[in-house]
Protein backbone atom coordinates (compact mmCIF):
# COMPACT_ATOMS: atom_id res chain seq x y z
CA UNK A 1 0.00 0.00 0.00
CA UNK A 2 2.91 2.41 0.93
CA UNK A 3 4.95 2.09 -1.88
CA UNK A 4 2.39 2.47 -4.58
CA UNK A 5 0.50 5.75 -2.68
CA UNK A 6 4.22 6.87 -2.60
CA UNK A 7 4.95 6.67 -6.24
CA UNK A 8 1.03 7.89 -6.58
CA UNK A 9 1.98 10.89 -4.63
CA UNK A 10 5.48 11.46 -6.53
CA UNK A 11 4.07 11.09 -10.01
CA UNK A 12 0.95 13.54 -9.03
CA UNK A 13 3.44 15.99 -7.40
CA UNK A 14 5.09 16.28 -10.55
CA UNK A 15 2.46 16.39 -13.19
CA UNK A 16 0.60 19.23 -10.74
CA UNK A 17 3.81 21.20 -10.57
CA UNK A 18 3.82 21.43 -14.72
CA UNK A 19 0.35 22.04 -15.24
CA UNK A 20 -1.10 23.72 -12.19
CA UNK A 21 1.43 26.41 -10.92
CA UNK A 22 -0.17 29.21 -12.95
CA UNK A 23 -3.65 28.12 -11.03
CA UNK A 24 -1.95 28.24 -7.76
CA UNK A 25 -0.27 32.00 -8.63
CA UNK A 26 -4.30 32.53 -9.72
CA UNK A 27 -5.50 31.28 -6.27
CA UNK A 28 -2.80 33.18 -4.51
CA UNK A 29 -3.41 36.41 -6.38
CA UNK A 30 -7.10 35.93 -5.49
CA UNK A 31 -7.15 35.50 -1.86
CA UNK A 32 -4.61 39.04 -1.56
CA UNK A 33 -6.46 40.87 -3.79
CA UNK A 34 -10.01 40.03 -1.39
CA UNK A 35 -7.57 41.03 1.34
CA UNK A 36 -7.00 43.83 -0.07
CA UNK A 37 -10.64 45.09 -0.74
CA UNK A 38 -11.38 43.86 2.16
CA UNK A 39 -8.99 46.06 4.01
CA UNK A 40 -10.82 48.84 3.09
CA UNK A 41 -14.00 48.25 5.16
CA UNK A 42 -12.28 46.20 7.56
CA UNK A 43 -10.38 47.63 10.62
CA UNK A 44 -8.74 45.50 12.36
CA UNK A 45 -10.15 42.80 15.50
CA UNK A 46 -12.07 39.62 14.89
CA UNK A 47 -13.15 40.60 11.52
CA UNK A 48 -9.74 41.20 10.40
CA UNK A 49 -9.14 37.79 11.84
CA UNK A 50 -11.62 36.03 9.49
CA UNK A 51 -10.88 38.34 6.32
CA UNK A 52 -7.25 36.64 6.89
CA UNK A 53 -7.88 33.22 7.63
CA UNK A 54 -10.71 32.66 5.17
CA UNK A 55 -8.62 33.75 2.30
CA UNK A 56 -5.47 31.73 3.58
CA UNK A 57 -7.89 28.54 3.62
CA UNK A 58 -9.35 30.14 0.25
CA UNK A 59 -6.21 28.62 -1.56
CA UNK A 60 -6.57 25.41 -0.42
CA UNK A 61 -10.35 25.04 -1.53
CA UNK A 62 -9.08 26.74 -4.75
CA UNK A 63 -6.59 23.65 -5.21
CA UNK A 64 -7.66 20.81 -3.50
CA UNK A 65 -11.75 20.99 -4.05
CA UNK A 66 -12.01 22.64 -7.38
CA UNK A 67 -9.22 21.53 -9.22
CA UNK A 68 -9.05 18.07 -7.84
CA UNK A 69 -12.89 17.58 -8.59
CA UNK A 70 -11.63 18.48 -11.92
CA UNK A 71 -9.11 16.60 -12.11
CA UNK A 72 -11.25 13.13 -11.73
CA UNK A 73 -14.16 14.12 -13.83
CA UNK A 74 -11.35 14.49 -16.21
CA UNK A 75 -9.83 11.52 -15.34
CA UNK A 76 -13.33 9.54 -15.47
CA UNK A 77 -14.72 10.99 -18.67
CA UNK A 78 -11.31 10.40 -20.65
CA UNK A 79 -10.63 6.90 -19.95
CA UNK A 80 -8.02 7.88 -17.50
CA UNK A 81 -9.63 5.55 -14.76
CA UNK A 82 -9.02 2.17 -17.53
CA UNK A 83 -5.42 3.32 -17.40
CA UNK A 84 -5.15 3.14 -13.61
CA UNK A 85 -7.58 -0.27 -12.93
CA UNK A 86 -4.60 -1.92 -15.44
CA UNK A 87 -1.69 -0.78 -13.27
CA UNK A 88 -1.58 -2.64 -9.49
CA UNK A 89 -2.25 0.24 -7.38
CA UNK A 90 -4.78 -0.36 -4.81
CA UNK A 91 -7.59 2.18 -5.48
CA UNK A 92 -6.82 4.18 -2.23
CA UNK A 93 -3.51 4.12 -3.16
CA UNK A 94 -4.66 6.12 -5.88
CA UNK A 95 -6.98 8.65 -4.00
CA UNK A 96 -4.69 9.05 -1.37
CA UNK A 97 -1.42 10.05 -3.59
CA UNK A 98 -4.07 12.29 -6.11
CA UNK A 99 -5.36 14.20 -2.75
CA UNK A 100 -1.99 14.32 -1.00
CA UNK A 101 -0.40 15.68 -3.87
CA UNK A 102 -2.94 18.72 -4.45
CA UNK A 103 -2.91 19.26 -1.06
CA UNK A 104 0.74 19.79 -0.84
CA UNK A 105 0.35 21.65 -4.03
CA UNK A 106 -1.28 24.64 -1.87
CA UNK A 107 1.44 24.83 1.05
CA UNK A 108 3.32 28.37 -0.79
CA UNK A 109 0.21 29.78 -1.84
CA UNK A 110 -1.37 29.46 1.67
CA UNK A 111 1.48 30.51 3.94
CA UNK A 112 1.78 33.20 1.56
CA UNK A 113 -1.72 34.75 1.58
CA UNK A 114 -1.63 34.39 6.07
CA UNK A 115 1.86 36.58 5.78
CA UNK A 116 0.80 38.59 3.55
CA UNK A 117 -2.64 39.04 4.92
CA UNK A 118 -0.98 39.68 8.94
CA UNK A 119 1.03 42.16 7.66
CA UNK A 120 -2.04 43.89 5.71
CA UNK A 121 -4.29 44.28 9.00
CA UNK A 122 -1.14 44.24 11.54
CA UNK A 123 -2.14 40.50 13.13
CA UNK A 124 0.57 39.02 15.08
CA UNK A 125 2.48 36.51 13.00
CA UNK A 126 4.20 34.43 16.55
CA UNK A 127 1.24 31.66 16.14
CA UNK A 128 1.43 31.45 12.27
CA UNK A 129 3.16 27.91 13.04
CA UNK A 130 -0.50 26.59 13.62
CA UNK A 131 -0.32 26.40 9.85
CA UNK A 132 1.43 23.33 9.88
CA UNK A 133 -1.58 21.54 10.74
CA UNK A 134 -4.76 23.68 9.23
CA UNK A 135 -3.23 22.99 5.36
CA UNK A 136 -2.79 19.14 5.71
CA UNK A 137 -5.88 18.61 8.21
CA UNK A 138 -8.09 21.04 5.46
CA UNK A 139 -6.63 20.12 2.68
CA UNK A 140 -7.04 16.39 3.50
CA UNK A 141 -10.81 17.31 4.00
CA UNK A 142 -11.30 19.48 1.05
CA UNK A 143 -9.04 16.97 -1.33
CA UNK A 144 -11.46 13.98 0.04
CA UNK A 145 -14.50 16.14 -0.95
CA UNK A 146 -13.12 17.52 -4.53
CA UNK A 147 -12.02 13.88 -5.50
CA UNK A 148 -15.61 12.12 -4.80
CA UNK A 149 -16.56 14.75 -6.37
CA UNK A 150 -15.29 14.49 -9.46
CA UNK A 151 -16.02 10.45 -9.20
CA UNK A 152 -19.78 10.60 -8.30
CA UNK A 153 -20.70 13.50 -11.02
CA UNK A 154 -22.21 11.93 -14.01
CA UNK A 155 -20.77 13.85 -16.29
CA UNK A 156 -17.79 16.25 -16.95
CA UNK A 157 -19.01 19.56 -16.78
CA UNK A 158 -21.09 18.97 -13.87
CA UNK A 159 -17.99 17.74 -11.69
CA UNK A 160 -16.01 20.99 -12.97
CA UNK A 161 -19.33 22.92 -11.54
CA UNK A 162 -19.95 21.36 -8.26
CA UNK A 163 -16.02 22.01 -7.57
CA UNK A 164 -16.55 25.34 -8.77
CA UNK A 165 -19.62 26.08 -6.54
CA UNK A 166 -17.72 24.35 -3.61
CA UNK A 167 -15.03 26.36 -4.03
CA UNK A 168 -17.32 30.04 -3.93
CA UNK A 169 -18.84 28.45 -0.92
CA UNK A 170 -15.77 28.68 0.79
CA UNK A 171 -14.76 32.14 -0.17
CA UNK A 172 -18.18 33.85 0.42
CA UNK A 173 -18.98 31.48 3.79
CA UNK A 174 -15.11 31.43 5.23
CA UNK A 175 -13.99 35.39 4.48
CA UNK A 176 -17.21 36.68 5.42
CA UNK A 177 -17.04 37.34 9.31
CA UNK A 178 -19.30 34.19 10.57
CA UNK A 179 -21.41 37.45 13.32
CA UNK A 180 -22.04 39.27 10.13
CA UNK A 181 -24.06 36.39 8.38
CA UNK A 182 -28.08 35.83 8.80
CA UNK A 183 -28.67 32.37 11.04
CA UNK A 184 -29.75 30.05 7.83
CA UNK A 185 -26.28 30.96 6.14
CA UNK A 186 -24.48 30.64 9.74
CA UNK A 187 -25.68 26.51 9.74
CA UNK A 188 -24.31 26.14 6.21
CA UNK A 189 -21.23 27.51 7.13
CA UNK A 190 -20.58 25.12 9.91
CA UNK A 191 -21.33 21.98 7.22
CA UNK A 192 -18.32 23.56 5.53
CA UNK A 193 -15.21 21.46 6.27
CA UNK A 194 -13.00 24.71 5.43
CA UNK A 195 -14.98 26.53 8.12
CA UNK A 196 -13.10 24.63 10.74
CA UNK A 197 -9.62 25.41 9.07
CA UNK A 198 -10.39 28.79 9.37
CA UNK A 199 -12.33 29.10 12.63
CA UNK A 200 -8.45 27.31 14.02
CA UNK A 201 -6.65 29.90 11.73
CA UNK A 202 -8.40 32.63 13.31
CA UNK A 203 -8.30 31.86 16.82
CA UNK A 204 -4.44 31.69 16.48
CA UNK A 205 -4.08 35.33 15.65
CA UNK A 206 -5.43 35.70 19.34
CA UNK A 207 -2.77 37.03 21.83
CA UNK A 208 -3.59 33.89 24.15
CA UNK A 209 -5.10 31.84 21.66
CA UNK A 210 -7.67 29.11 23.02
CA UNK A 211 -5.69 26.15 22.03
CA UNK A 212 -8.54 23.62 23.67
CA UNK A 213 -10.69 25.26 20.83
CA UNK A 214 -7.95 25.31 17.66
CA UNK A 215 -7.62 21.30 18.31
CA UNK A 216 -11.18 20.96 18.46
CA UNK A 217 -11.44 22.49 14.94
CA UNK A 218 -8.36 20.90 13.30
CA UNK A 219 -9.97 16.97 14.63
CA UNK A 220 -13.12 18.00 12.72
CA UNK A 221 -10.85 18.50 9.90
CA UNK A 222 -9.04 15.55 10.55
CA UNK A 223 -12.94 13.52 11.28
CA UNK A 224 -14.27 14.72 7.56
CA UNK A 225 -10.84 14.16 5.81
CA UNK A 226 -10.93 10.51 6.88
CA UNK A 227 -14.76 10.39 5.90
CA UNK A 228 -14.31 12.36 2.78
CA UNK A 229 -11.20 10.49 1.75
CA UNK A 230 -12.94 7.14 2.11
CA UNK A 231 -16.14 8.07 -0.06
CA UNK A 232 -13.61 9.02 -2.45
CA UNK A 233 -12.28 5.68 -2.67
CA UNK A 234 -15.45 3.71 -2.77
CA UNK A 235 -16.94 6.63 -5.44
CA UNK A 236 -13.41 5.25 -7.12
CA UNK A 237 -14.10 1.88 -6.87
CA UNK A 238 -17.31 2.32 -7.99
CA UNK A 239 -16.45 4.54 -11.46
CA UNK A 240 -13.39 1.98 -12.26
CA UNK A 241 -15.72 -1.29 -12.63
CA UNK A 242 -18.30 0.50 -14.72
Amino acid sequence: MFPSLAAVYRAQLSRARVARIPLLFVATFQSVGIMVLMRGVVDGGSEARAVVAGSSVLVVAFVALNLLAQYFGQLRAGGGLDHYATLPVPPAAVVLGAAGAYASFTVPGTIVTAVAGSVLFGLPLTHLWVLVAVIPLSGAALSGLGAALGLLAPRQELATLLGQLGMSAALLLGVLPADRLPAPIGWARDLLPSTYGVEALSRSFDAHPDWVAVALDLAVCAVVGVLSLAAATWAYRRAAVR
